[in-house]
């Protein structure tokens, strides 16, 4: 018999800590390489996005004399409004198709390292497998949950974001391995899960980051090869709490 996402999260045992990070190491051994290529990736179609913000900004400076008249803006505030405010509009837009394509490449990566974990021949589909279709609506719908929760946090004197990082984390993974799921589906799982082990996914989430950041002691360019370590933790939590539902049909056959 099936068993719900909320059911699994409700019998969840309690991941070990310290074996989680373990476990993390040695993935990474693995993954490394497939980190890489998913920054490499996100890098790319970011870039496209990055020029088409800054050099229409630059280019309306040029035009306007904002760059060798600083009194311009002073004669001319309605216009610099106007300017700022379709400028901000573009950002955001931009930010969040970002974070959009970055929200289904990690998606894929969580596939990627159940596989190696596994070491099953689990069809993990192409780089671009949670940009298509039904899919690409729900990583949008998911990648827009998290702005507003994220801004309602932040409006909230900032300490509520504290507590919706650990939820927030949870999104990606939950979808990765749950992709039938309702995007309402995800968010209310991804918090019942959070709330159940907030401090042990905050205290993952923190080292995994800091040891993440270990590529910049590496001339910089060492990020790009430990970036995605931050979520091999994550992916290890998940395997430890809820498990995958193919496994749990495995023991129930």
């Amino acid at each position: 018999m099936k068993k719900d996402i909320f059911q699994r999260i409700d019998e969840a045992g309690n991941p070990d800590f310290s074996d989680v990070l373990s476990k993390s190491f040695e993935l990474f051994k693995k993954v490394w390489e497939q980190g890489f290529y998913h920054v490499l990736i996100t890098m790319a179609l970011v870039l496209p996005f990055v020029f088409l913000v800054y050099v229409p900004l630059i280019y309306i400076m040029s035009v306007t004399g904002g760059f060798e008249d600083p009194a311009y803006y002073d004669n001319n505030l309605e216009i610099s409004y106007l300017l700022i405010a379709v400028y901000a509009l573009v950002v955001f837009v931009m930010i969040f198709i970002i974070q959009a394509l970055s929200f289904g490449l990690i998606a894929h990566f969580f596939r990627v390292c159940k596989k190696e974990d596994t070491g099953l021949p689990i069809d993990t589909g192409s780089y671009f497998v949670f940009l298509k279709g039904e899919n690409l609506k729900k990583v949008f719908l998911l990648s827009l949950a998290t702005f507003i929760i994220s801004l309602v946090a932040m409006a909230l004197c900032y300490l509520p974001i504290i507590y919706v990082l650990v939820p927030l984390n949870l999104f990606v993974v939950i979808f990765a391995f749950n992709e039938k799921l309702s995007v309402s589906d995800i968010i209310k799982a991804s918090f019942k899960l959070g709330n159940k082990y907030w401090l042990i996914v905050f205290g993952l989430l923190i080292i995994a980051s800091i040891i993440a950041q270990v590529g910049v002691l590496l001339c910089f360019i060492g990020m790009f090869f430990t970036a995605y370590f931050v979520h091999i933790p994550v992916y290890y939590f998940y395997k430890d709490s809820v498990g995958f539902e193919d496994e749990l049909e495995e023991i129930n056959f």
